[in-house]
């Protein structure tokens, strides 16, 4: 895999959940006067050959060609199902919609250095020891097992992935924690200076590095996040 790009890859921008927390749907909340939905569908644009939400209403289409569940009803997993099923990409990169602060050259960088690993098929980040699946990297090669679970009523992202890395890695004679790289996230960039290809934040950027996994909830973090707008990336 190594010389491929982010060029190979699809972006899904994960925005079917109910957003009971909210009160609202989150997925069009206006954060600096943009919706969140339109935030991640350009954040990802920039890291993407292509760009699809994945969710079942359908005012969301006006921001991005919309892909809905094969199967409702099963949480994250059913749209991450549905993308697998829709991409013609290797790659697919799977962001929920209510990261606004996670920039857009931290994905490209570590999108790029995971495709370059021999034998990863999955990747994602354990923020402050909490792993978070749904900031995701997935390869081809895992629909099946994607399929599968959904099929078994088997919803809870983490463990799928885990049993996919495993079998995978089994089949190939690799180590599962090669095939699954889930990395460590306390935000302190110098963990991946190795990893980034030389990408650096920008001084606004490392402001707000308290928010890049952040998932914007409740009222309550949404408006705290709403202090930082002015050092929101603009394109």
């Amino acid at each position: 895999m190594v010389g491929l790009a982010p060029s190979d890859v699809s972006g899904y921008v994960l925005a079917g959940g109910k957003s009971s927390r909210m009160g609202r749907d989150k997925a069009l909340l206006e954060l600096a006067g943009k919706p969140l939905v339109l935030r991640a569908v350009e954040k990802l644009r920039q890291v993407c050959a292509e760009v699809s939400i994945l969710g079942n209403r359908e005012e969301l289409e006006a921001y991005a060609p919309l892909i809905r569940d094969l199967h409702e009803g099963c949480g994250p997993l059913g749209g991450i199902e549905a993308a697998l099923a829709h991409s013609t990409k290797a790659w697919s990169l799977f962001m929920a919609v209510d990261m606004p602060f996670l920039p857009a050259g931290f994905l490209y960088a570590w999108t790029k250095s995971v495709m370059k690993a021999q034998h990863a098929r999955i990747a994602l980040f354990t923020v402050d020891g909490r792993p978070q699946p749904a900031l995701c990297l997935i390869n081809h090669e895992v629909a099946p097992f994607v399929h599968g679970a959904v099929e078994r009523g088997e919803f809870k992202l983490l463990p799928v992935f885990r049993e996919a890395a495993k079998a995978i890695g089994a089949q190939r004679g690799w180590d599962a924690d090669e095939t699954l790289l889930n990395l460590p996230w306390s935000g302190e960039l110098s963990a991946f200076d190795n990893d980034l290809d030389g990408w650096a934040p920008t001084e606004a950027q490392r402001a707000t590095s308290h928010l890049w996994f952040a998932n914007l909830n409740t009222p309550e973090e949404f408006g705290a996040a709403e202090a930082f707008t002015g050092l929101l990336e603009t394109d």
